[in-house]
C-alpha cells in the first residue's frame, strides 16, 4: 500500500456534542495506527463529506479534497453515487491502493458508533472451519454477474454510510440539546437557592440592624 483515500463522513453544523470531534480522532487515529508510513510520504488523501470534516482537516494542513463536502445540501442517491464512482475510477486507475470510509453507524437516537470500513479492495471472506465447497452454475458468468452487482454494491455501501452519518447527527444533536436543557434547569435551580439565600441574609441583616437601633434608643 503506497496511497491511501480516506473518505471522512462528518456534519455541516455544530451543537451536536462530540460527534464531529469523535470522527476526526477516528480518521486521525486509522492514519497514525495504519497508514502513518504513507502520510509521511505525503500519500493519504482525505476526501471530506461535510464541511467540519473539511474545515478541521484544512486547517491543519492534511491532503483534503473539497468537491463532495457540500453533500449534506443536496443528500440524494444520484450525488452520492457520484463520489462513489469517482473513487471507484481512481482506484482503477491506481490513483490509490487502498479507499476505507470514516463514518458513524446509526443504532438508536442515543447511540452512535464510530467506524472504518474498508470500501476498496473488496475484503475477502474469511473461510469458517467445516465450510463445503459449493459448484454453482452461473447464468451469466460469475464475471458478468461481478461486473454488474459490484459497483451497484459499492453505490449502496457508501449512500448507507452518508445516512447513517445523518441520522447520527440529528441523534447526537437531540441528546447534546436534551443534556443542554437539563444542565440550564439545574443552573437556573442553583441560582434560585443563591438568590433566596442572599435575600434571606439582607433581611436578616436589616431586622438586626433595626431591632439594634431600637434597643439603643431605648436604652
Amino acid at each position: 500500500i503506497e496511497k491511501v483515500l480516506l473518505i471522512v463522513i462528518t456534519s455541516d453544523r455544530g451543537l451536536a456534542g462530540a460527534f464531529n470531534t469523535n470522527l476526526i480522532k477516528l480518521a486521525k487515529a486509522t492514519i497514525a495506527e495504519k497508514y502513518e508510513a504513507q502520510y509521511k510520504k505525503g500519500n493519504v488523501t482525505i476526501w471530506n463529506m461535510g464541511k467540519k470534516g473539511y474545515e478541521h482537516f484544512t486547517k491543519i494542513n492534511y491532503k483534503t479534497d473539497a468537491t463532495h463536502k457540500d453533500i449534506f445540501l443536496q443528500l440524494t442517491f444520484e450525488n452520492v453515487q457520484k463520489a462513489s464512482l469517482a473513487a471507484m475510477k481512481a482506484f482503477e486507475e491506481k490513483q490509490f491502493d487502498v479507499i476505507e470510509i470514516v463514518y458513524s453507524q446509526f443504532k438508536n437516537a442515543a447511540t452512535q458508533r464510530f467506524e472504518v470500513e474498508r470500501f476498496l479492495p473488496i475484503p475477502k471472506v474469511a473461510k469458517k472451519e467445516g465450510d463445503k465447497k459449493a459448484d454453482f452454475i452461473f447464468d451469466p458468468s460469475k464475471e458478468e454477474l461481478v461486473a454488474e452487482l459490484m459497483p451497484k454494491i459499492l453505490n449502496t455501501q457508501l449512500y448507507k454510510a452518508v445516512l447513517d452519518s445523518n441520522a447520527s447527527e440529528h441523534g447526537a444533536r437531540m441528546t447534546a440539546m436534551d443534556k443542554a436543557s437539563e444542565n440550564a434547569n439545574e443552573m437556573l435551580r442553583s441560582l434560585k437557592i443563591s438568590y433566596n439565600r442572599a435575600r434571606q441574609a439582607a433581611i436578616t441583616t436589616e431586622l438586626t440592624e433595626i431591632v439594634s437601633g431600637a434597643a439603643a434608643l431605648q436604652g
